[in-house]
């Protein structure tokens, strides 16, 4: 990937997060997905393209190209053609008969293992699939993470309600936390610093071992090496924002992601139950790979006025990685659903105690730096071949919005294949959160039945925690 050159001295050194993306085994993409309420108009598209911030940022008008010495870099263009970046699709992209979500996630599928983004033209593409109303943004994970991508697209769109004004995003910082931590004693700010110090520990020393030969016991969901190559499926659950509020309110302190995780661990047990039924033993680790924002989650605008400086501060892949487990209970033996929330907020509570996530993002600049990507790819790589399954979630407007006056029905977001045999990816928009289900298919045949699965598992927890409501 990549032509060899000599570099100018005007070149950019690609940064260490994103050189690991360019290497073969962690070749990623990010498939960002929108769709349409009205048929697309492909010129007010290109226009948009045209004006956005996108163009105007350095990483969006650069070729990647390798240096004399194979070191990564990013050489500006003298011009974008957009036409060469627009991709159109006049005809369905599946056959006959196929609603328009299978379709597109069909398409989706096959684009996550196919081939990668040409390098003779910088590494993003959008493909517009007129038939089904849907814009599929296509980026190198090497420009980005999801918060920049995320704040870069809604800098073009207006909320539905009013076109004169940009999209709010949540904030996703606790005001109870913030005011604990006002209250808290000398004494409490001491223990508070000692269980950061004892969690801390504790994660990294699990961190390390997971890079080198701890790993999960073999499910029916894991993969391994090699898989990030095999077939993939993609299917879709659907949450209510407001479901999952009603049922975070029934757990003192609980989150939205607490109320996922607690989601994700019941629907993976109901899975598990449905291939084969009591062949584990209650309480067996199911480990999870997530990504986390390290940025403060600046507004909308800020970020906007941070990508036209091209600071370094926040655009980029600023994330850490978390291993976040969760454990198979028997669903059919576990009466009240709302059990797994709890045991989940326990999980994530003693992870916010920790600096795992800044660990994990300065060990891997420091292997990147002074060892070598083959020596970060492989330790990356070990990672995900030792966990189960990888979880993303991104904050989305907060109401509906349009894009060149066309308004948006949805937002969701997958990945190009890892070695895990399944990948989550989150996002939520307005009253509701859309949750892609990526999955090896030869490990994972029904993608469709396991998003019912997470869905009937969020419907149960909601009556539970209505009752309690009740009562």
């Amino acid at each position: 990937m990549g032509s060899s050159a000599p570099a100018p001295d005007s070149d950019e050194p690609v940064t260490p997060a994103g050189r690991l993306f360019l290497q073969p085994q962690m070749n990623q993409i990010i498939y960002c997905v929108i769709g349409f309420k009205n048929p697309i108009d492909i010129d007010s598209i290109k226009s948009q393209v045209k004006s956005s911030l996108m163009l105007t940022h350095p990483r969006f008008s650069s070729l990647m190209v390798r240096d004399s010495h194979g070191r990564e870099r990013w050489h500006k263009t003298t011009g974008v053609d957009v036409d060469r970046h627009v991709i159109i699709l006049h005809d369905p992209v599946s056959d006959v008969g196929v609603d328009d979500e299978t379709a597109v996630n069909n398409y989706l599928a096959d684009l996550s293992t196919g081939p990668g983004l040409p390098t003779d033209k910088p590494m993003w593409e959008v493909h517009l699939l007129i038939a089904h109303k849907v814009m599929v943004f296509r980026i190198h994970h090497a420009l980005g993470d999801g918060i920049s991508l995320m704040s870069m697209f809604l800098a073009s769109c207006r909320r539905a309600d009013d076109e004169g004004k940009l999209p709010t995003l949540a904030s996703g910082k606790s005001k109870l936390s913030k005011g604990a931590n006002r209250n808290k004693s000398f004494w409490g700010l001491v223990w508070g610093v000692l269980v950061m110090v004892w969690f801390s520990l504790v994660f990294v020393v699990e961190f390390v071992l997971r890079s080198l030969w701890v790993c999960d016991r073999k499910t029916e969901i894991c993969g391994g090496d090699g898989v990030e190559l095999w077939p993939r499926k993609l299917a879709t659950a659907k949450f209510g924002l407001q479901d999952m509020k009603l049922v975070k309110k029934a757990v003192p302190h609980a989150t939205i992601n607490d109320v996922l995780f607690g989601v994700i661990s019941s629907g993976i047990s109901r899975y598990l139950d449905h291939r084969k039924p009591n062949a584990l033993p209650e309480g067996v680790q199911i480990t999870g790979v997530a990504m986390v924002n390290l940025r403060k989650q600046p507004g909308l605008q800020e970020l906007s006025d941070l990508m036209r400086s091209n600071s370094g501060s926040s655009w980029g892949n600023k994330f850490g990685m978390l291993l976040l487990p969760i454990y198979y209970h028997n669903s059919k033996s576990n009466a009240d659903p709302l059990a797994y929330l709890k045991r989940s907020k326990v999980m994530i509570d003693k992870k916010k105690q920790s600096v795992e996530g800044h660990f994990s993002y300065k060990i891997g600049l420091f292997v990147m730096t002074y060892l070598g990507p083959k020596v970060a790819t492989l330790l990356n790589y070990r990672i995900l071949c030792n966990t189960s399954f990888t979880i993303s979630n991104i904050l989305g407007p907060q109401e509906e919005i349009t894009l060149g006056g066309n308004p948006i029905t949805f937002l969701r977001a997958s990945s190009s294949s890892l070695p895990h045999a399944l990948t989550l990816h989150m996002v939520s928009y307005a009253e509701r959160a859309d949750m892609q289900i990526l999955v090896a298919k030869d490990i994972i045949p029904d993608p469709a039945f396991l998003a019912k699965c997470f869905e009937e598992a969020l419907l149960d927890m909601k009556e539970a925690a209505a009752a309690i409501t009740k009562s």
